[in-house]
């Protein structure tokens, strides 16, 4: 017997009953981006693999474990995008959009690919939302992220779940000397360090920072601090951030630990934690990128942002049942015909009404059926209201008219006044 077809593990479908709240969030979140000003960009979900080689960086857990690395039939090597910075570098410096000092302020939505474990809210393929500035080197800008995330979650009524994590990793010669530090006081403790944190100590030491092993954490307690090792334009520039936020009401707390997992990040970097989905309590991260676009062969060119794992908010809003009951309701009206003239008629008279009011949901009944299979299909749609057309109601010109959902006697309407009492009911309801 052959194997039955199923999903690849860690690549899920998003089935319909689902999708009322993806595309719920999705236009929320772009609907706020619009409003500060960004503009969508959309880039291919494969790349070169050396475009991640070369701005995730090749010691990092995503380059060596994770991508999905392939060889096309042209020998080259490609990879599916991990994440979507890298691409949208890219695209900028392929365009030749930032050149001149162009302000850009961009935002992306779309799957991206990690070979991880799977669990919940921790997939495969997974969905992100992002946002990227290019050409502006203010903390100001850096607080306009965080403060729009603030204002998204206020939208989704979360704010009460999250909470704000910030640092400073200083320019890349600080933290240079702060790596020296730190791989010096570690070295002298190495056997106290777990199997991982002493291969990165030779890799990319500072992810020993955010290591989850207790053993470790607690040889960290006396480790050196990177506070102490920015320099005075970086200090300067966090001072300014915290300041902003302070000034829009933001709370926040210092974590000297938060290094993120990739190595293009310089200054500020941040994340937005829950502690409502156990272990996996992340939902949205980001940070400071000044040298990679120069990293990446274009001219020195400043950049931050941020990404939202879209799996994990979603979960978030269903933890916290922050779910519009509006959007659990895909159709306002449903119409039922008996008859072939009846259906005729049905046909044309609902699109008049679309025509009048285009945001109305409407569905007409398919396959026909019995009054009472009709009204069961009518109140399983969710619809807030019935429609009624048979050859009585045709004969007359006029269409039944019932309540589903809430107090209300069954009425007759003269099929041109349909149109704009359909409009009042669904406003009031």
């Amino acid at each position: 017997m052959s194997k039955s077809l199923q999903a690849i593990r860690g690549m899920n479908d998003i089935l319909p009953e689902q999708t009322p709240l993806w595309r719920y969030f999705e236009a929320t979140v772009a609907r706020l981006l619009d409003n500060y000003g960004y503009k969508q960009i959309r880039t291919p979900i494969v790349e070169f693999t050396e475009l991640f080689k070369r701005s995730i960086g090749e010691v990092t857990d995503i380059v060596e474990k994770e991508m999905y690395t392939f060889e096309d039939r042209n020998g080259d090597s490609l990879t599916l995008r991990p994440e979507g910075t890298a691409a949208c570098v890219r695209a900028v410096l392929e365009h030749g959009i930032t050149g001149g000092g162009q302000t850009q302020k961009m935002w992306y939505i779309g799957p991206m690919y990690r070979h991880e474990r799977p669990q919940k809210g921790r997939y495969r393929q997974f969905h992100q939302i992002g946002c990227e500035v290019f050409n502006l080197d203010g903390p100001d800008i850096d607080a306009e992220l965080i403060v729009l995330t603030w204002r998204l979650w206020g939208q989704l009524g979360i704010r009460d779940a999250v909470k704000l994590e910030l640092n400073s990793l200083g320019t890349s010669e600080s933290r240079g000397r702060y790596r020296e530090a730190l791989v010096e006081f570690l070295s002298a403790h190495l056997d106290k360090l777990d199997e991982d944190s002493q291969r990165r100590l030779k890799t990319n030491p500072l992810r020993v920072l955010d290591t989850k092993n207790a053993d470790t954490q607690a040889v960290l307690v006396d480790a050196p601090k990177m506070a102490d090792y920015l320099d005075d334009e970086s200090r300067t520039h966090f001072e300014g951030l915290k300041a902003r936020l302070d000034a829009a009401g933001i709370p926040y707390v210092i974590n000297p630990k938060l290094v993120r997992g990739l190595d293009y990040y310089s200054k500020t970097v941040f994340e937005w934690v829950t502690d409502k989905l156990g272990a996996q309590g992340t939902v949205c991260a980001g940070g400071r990128y000044d040298g990679l676009v120069e990293q990446m062969g274009g001219k020195p060119t400043t950049g931050v942002g941020f990404a939202m794992g879209i799996e994990r908010l979603i979960l978030l809003l269903e933890t916290l049942e922050q779910i519009p009951e509006e959007i659990s309701r895909q159709v306002d009206v449903y119409l039922c015909a008996f008859g072939e003239a009846a259906e005729l008629a049905a046909l044309t008279l609902s699109e008049k009404v679309r025509d009048q009011v285009p945001d109305l949901r409407l569905q007409i009944n398919a396959g026909a059926g019995s009054f009472k299979s009709q009204f069961k299909k009518a109140d399983k749609s969710g619809a807030l209201y019935a429609l009624i057309l048979g050859d009585d109601e045709l004969a007359q010109q006029v269409v039944g008219f019932k309540p589903l959902r809430g107090q209300g006697e069954q009425q007759s309407i003269a099929f041109d006044a349909l149109a704009a009492h359909l409009a009042t009911c669904i406003v009031q309801g």
